[in-house]
């Protein structure tokens, strides 16, 4: 596979109330196609959020409801790199997403990094942000390490906090 220049496309998803922002590292081929986030079939972001506040997640509608009546924000630390596939392993020439666009518009009290190269890259590029900030084990199905129980049981703190954070449960 050849390696490429590619340019985000996908723009943050926020609402000014988001308290939360989960940051991947650059959105895969599908979902550059699909122009929302996580659109791999295989990718288990929206099973594990699914699972993790008891709803259904299929169709972007669904999604982004979820996300705004949660108060959960979506982006990636990567705004443009050369890239191999959708392969972090090959992600190269990086130029970081400008993060003040949400944590200058919304209320992010604590910001959840998806995948090590996401937190590797976030930490290298973002040390002015001064919002606490969580690494959490990939939900790619590259990361073959995590089987979904435990993806669910790690990612399980976005739950703990939700209450810190005074965003409303799935169920209210």
């Amino acid at each position: 596979m050849e390696r490429k220049a590619v340019i985000h496309t996908i723009g943050p998803f926020y609402t000014e109330k988001s308290s939360i922002l989960i940051l991947g590292s650059f959105p895969s081929v599908k979902s550059r196609e699909e122009n929302f986030f996580y659109a791999h079939k295989m990718n288990r972001f929206w099973p594990v959020l699914s699972s993790l506040f008891n709803t259904k997640l299929t169709t972007v509608d669904e999604k982004i409801e979820f996300l705004t009546k949660n108060n959960i924000a979506l982006w990636d630390v990567i705004g443009s790199c050369t890239i191999e596939g959708s392969g972090d392993q090959s992600i190269r020439d990086v130029v970081p997403n400008n993060l003040s666009l949400i944590i200058d518009k919304a209320q992010i009290k604590h910001i959840y990094v998806n995948g090590q190269k996401a937190y590797n890259l976030y930490l290298k590029y973002n040390r002015n942000i001064k919002i606490p900030v969580t690494p959490l084990p990939s939900t790619s199905p590259a990361n073959a390490t995590f089987k979904i129980d435990k993806l669910i049981e790690r990612w399980s703190v976005i739950i703990k906090d939700q209450n810190q954070f005074q965003f409303p449960s799935q169920n209210a």
